[in-house]
C-alpha cells in the first residue's frame, strides 16, 4: 500500500503581535469560531485582520462573542457576501466560559484574540487573558528585544 502524501499546511496562520506588546498574556485557551462560509475561504486566503479585536462574554447563557475582526470580501463569492464587521460566536465548553467570565469581571483585564489558524479542517481562535501593560514595560519589552538583537549580531560575526 502507498503512502498518503503529507498534509500542506500552506493555509496560512494569522497572529496578533500587536496583543502580546499591548497585554500580559496570561491563560490561553483554543476555541472554535463560527463562520459563514464565504469567510472560511477569505481566511483561508489570509484576507482577515485580528489586531483590534477583543472578547466578550454576554448574556445570562454566557457566550463568548468576537467584535471588531474584520474578514475581508471573497471576490468570487459575488452578491452572496459575508458583513465584514459582524460579530461571530467562539464555541468553547461552559466550564471554560464560566472561568473566563470570572477572570474577566476583574478590573483591567481583557479577553484578547492571539492567533487565528486551521485545525484539521476546522478554524480555531487562540485567545488570552490580558490584563493592561503600563508605558514603563513596554519601553523595558523593547529595551529586552533590542538587547538579544545586538547579541545575536555580536555572536554571528564571531562565527
Amino acid at each position: 500500500m502507498a503512502k498518503k502524501p503529507a498534509k500542506k499546511s500552506g493555509t496560512p496562520t494569522v497572529e496578533n503581535r500587536r496583543a502580546r506588546h499591548e497585554y500580559h498574556i496570561g491563560d490561553t485557551l483554543e476555541v472554535g469560531i463560527v463562520l459563514a462560509g464565504t469567510e472560511v475561504k477569505a481566511v483561508r486566503d489570509g484576507n482577515v485582520s485580528i489586531a483590534e479585536g477583543y472578547i466578550s462574554v454576554e448574556g445570562a447563557s454566557q457566550q463568548l462573542t468576537l467584535r471588531n475582526v474584520s474578514i475581508g470580501e471573497y471576490p468570487p463569492a459575488g452578491q452572496m457576501q459575508h458583513r465584514m464587521d459582524r460579530t461571530r460566536r467562539l464555541l468553547a465548553h461552559r466550564q471554560e466560559i464560566t472561568r473566563l467570565a470570572r477572570q474577566v469581571d476583574q478590573k483591567g483585564v481583557t479577553l484578547v484574540p492571539l492567533k487565528l489558524y486551521f485545525k484539521d479542517g476546522w478554524a480555531k481562535l487562540l485567545i488570552g487573558v490580558g490584563t493592561g501593560k503600563q508605558t514603563h514595560d513596554k519601553r523595558h519589552a523593547i529595551k529586552d528585544r533590542e538587547s538579544k538583537r545586538e547579541l545575536q549580531r555580536a555572536m554571528s560575526k564571531r562565527v
